[in-house]
């Protein structure tokens, strides 16, 4: 498959970059980036509208602006899109739904297969100690420009559906003055060094606690799972997908 990756300087786009080289079935034809580079042995671009090859497949690791650029790019020529990017606005997400009526997208806060299982565990938790103070923790390196993590709202979105909905997600408590809200979740986030990930979610009932941890130790987890999405989004009818599709 012909890949063209955005957001291709940055972290993860290096990392899909390694990835995609070691593995047979992909072959990087251009990449994109605010910053055009001539180090690479293909074509790079700061403007979409500039490529020229033959795309098959994108994977998009940049910032919200990047993605949707890439998306009317992928629109205009009909290429399955994997948006791995985070920190998307309300409105973004409608725009990226819209989008998916015209083309094949597959999109997820977190590429790893084992937070998607970390996920269904704290849903099913969330049942069995459903009288306990829900609180997600999410750890992250200093250079993470989004807060909370895309990862830590898809723990609290999974354990919020199987509440009835019912629940509100508080951010911040450090102005207010009052005893903490049964129907909260509470989400905090930790940020600096080079900490790549780690998400905790505790469930704090009366007299005992349950914890359960996920920690990522390399970006190539990511990286592993965006070309797998990349597999899957290119043999699939428009719409929008996610990791619970990939998995099922």
């Amino acid at each position: 498959m012909n890949l063209l990756i955005n957001g291709l300087n940055g972290k993860m786009g290096q990392e899909v970059l390694k990835q995609a080289q070691m593995a047979e079935n992909f072959i990087v034809v251009c990449g994109v980036d605010k910053i055009n580079s001539e180090v690479y042995s293909f074509p790079t671009y700061t403007n979409p509208d500039d490529i020229k090859e033959k795309i098959d497949v994108i994977i998009d690791f940049s910032i919200p602006s990047g993605s949707l650029s890439i998306l009317e790019f992928a629109k205009t020529h009909t290429i399955p899109t994997v948006i791995a990017t985070t920190g998307f606005s309300e409105g973004e997400l409608k725009t990226i739904e819209n989008y998916s009526l015209e083309l094949p997208i597959f999109k997820s806060n977190n590429m790893s297969y084992e937070v998607s299982v970390m996920a269904d565990i704290v849903a099913k938790l969330a049942v069995l100690l459903k009288d306990s103070d829900i609180e997600i923790i999410d750890t992250h390196h200093g250079q993470k420009l989004d807060s909370p993590s895309g990862t830590a709202l898809i723990l609290a979105d999974s354990i919020n559906s199987v509440l009835n909905n019912e629940m509100y997600y508080e951010y911040n408590r450090e102005s207010k003055r009052e005893k903490r809200n049964e129907k909260e979740i509470g989400i905090h986030s930790i940020r600096g060094g080079t900490v790549v990930g780690k998400h905790t979610v505790s469930f704090l009932g009366k007299n005992e606690s349950f914890e359960i941890t996920h920690t990522v130790d390399s970006r190539s987890v990511f990286a592993t799972g965006a070309l797998k999405a990349a597999e899957f989004i290119i043999k699939q009818e428009n719409g929008l997908y996610s990791m619970k599709d990939l998995l099922l």
